[in-house]
């Protein structure tokens, strides 16, 4: 198991300079100008120092090799100085955002908490609220649970989240008037009550993100279970006299949550980009919402660090998800 580890690592990182320099390409074929925001104010000779400063003015290859340098190196540095109280970083240039003209990762870093907030929590609840949806309903399969859930989470997995949020808006926030249609990122959590403001404004982001998750992954528990439900191990189990409960809850759930933890594993990138649209209904002030607004500013190295950090957690999880594999199934031998 620690063989394959290393192994996948490894083959991770060309994996990851790939696609940085794909990123990088497609990018940089679109016809962006930073200098467009400039005030006409501004002289020309003025502007050409500052597309210097930008790194505008060399060939494709120094810049990517420049963002590389800056982004695995110089980053990473930074955030040790941070930690330590060391100058390892001092007097290097970073990745500049074009439109804030102050480094990216000092945003992203601002932004981020209040995106796991929200993907995590929704994360968090639509799991537990799939498995044992998933698990009875393939238990009970055909009866009036197994339908309806079947009915429910096939609308929800349907419905995307452009939708549901200005429905769940409409409902609960200008009809019912129950909760905020906004969520307010500068709130601050100090006793009781500003907790219950924090829930409240949650509620509401959490389950249009949750709705997707326990669809899809509801789904794939009750096609496992089905499966493992008809095995012969499990009648083997039910003649030596086990209960019920250790016959699906034991045997039965350890084998089928083997490709369920593959699904949680890889949707959670996937849970990162539907919250680019959720933050915007929304008014959350997370990366989601930074990578909009880069992209309706020709913000190229922040839109580039951003998409980056997104297919770093594609192949992440799909390491996790291979390494989980293992560990729940002992059959499996990476060799």
């Amino acid at each position: 198991m620690l063989t394959f580890t290393i192994r996948r690592l490894l083959i991770s990182i060309p994996t990851l300079l790939f696609i940085s320099l794909v990123i990088f390409l497609l990018l940089n074929l679109a016809p962006n100008d930073p200098m467009a925001q400039v005030p006409l104010t501004v002289p020309p000779e003025v502007k050409e120092k500052m597309r210097e400063a930008l790194g505008l003015g060399q060939p494709i290859y120094i810049q990517f090799a420049k963002w590389l340098m800056q982004f695995f190196w110089i980053e990473p540095q930074v955030l040790i100085d941070h930690i330590f109280g060391t100058t390892f970083s001092e007097g290097d240039l970073r990745v500049i955002s074009w439109q804030t003209r102050s480094p990216v990762m000092d945003i992203v870093i601002q932004r981020i908490p209040q995106t796991l907030w929200v993907v995590g929590m929704s994360y968090v609840v639509g799991i537990l609220i799939a498995l044992p949806i998933g698990i009875y309903s393939a238990y009970r399969h055909y009866s009036v649970f197994d339908q309806a859930g079947t009915f429910v989470t096939m609308i929800g997995y349907s419905i995307p989240p452009f939708f549901t949020g200005p429905l769940v808006i409409v409902i609960f926030a200008v009809q019912l008037g129950w909760l905020p249609s906004t969520y307010d990122t500068l709130h601050q959590v100090i006793d009781w009550d500003t907790f219950v403001v924090q829930l409240k404004q949650m509620i509401l982001p959490v389950m249009v993100l949750a709705l997707q998750t326990t669809a899809q992954i509801s789904r794939y528990m009750r096609a496992s279970m089905l499966d493992n439900l008809n095995q012969d191990y499990v009648r083997t189990a039910r003649a030596k006299g086990l209960s019920e409960w250790t016959v699906v809850m034991v045997h039965v759930l350890r084998n089928s949550m083997i490709p369920v933890v593959t699904v949680i594993a890889l949707n959670l990138p996937a849970i990162f980009g539907g919250a680019i649209i959720t933050e915007q209904i929304f008014k959350v002030n997370g990366i989601g919402q930074q990578l909009i607004g880069a992209i309706y500013a020709n913000d190229l190295p922040t839109v580039q660090t951003l998409t980056f950090m997104f297919a770093f957690l594609i192949v992440f999880f799909n390491l996790i998800a291979d390494i989980l594999y293992g560990l729940l199934d002992p059959r499996i031998r990476y060799d």
